[in-house]
């Protein structure tokens, strides 16, 4: 594998598993802020589906990565 291509694909990595955490983290302290403060459960489903797409684009972009070291590598 080249360099370039080496660090494109560890900064993807390291992109979406600080995406993974800071969405985790939110999704953990929004849901105990909001039940704090009281507020409405469409505000709970809101951070819910925000906090799902980012899980979402992470995964994909994991999977992206996974297939080009796997095509790399053969």
């Amino acid at each position: 594998m080249d360099g370039k291509r080496d660090t494109a694909l560890r900064g993807q990595t390291r992109t979406a598993a600080v995406v993974i955490l800071v969405a985790m983290l939110a999704w953990m302290f929004g849901s105990w802020l909001g039940g704090r403060l009281g507020l409405p459960v469409r505000f709970a489903f809101l951070l819910d589906l925000a906090c799902l797409a980012a899980m979402a684009w992470s995964a994909f972009v994991l999977i992206k990565v996974r297939r080009v070291r796997r095509n790399l590598e053969n």
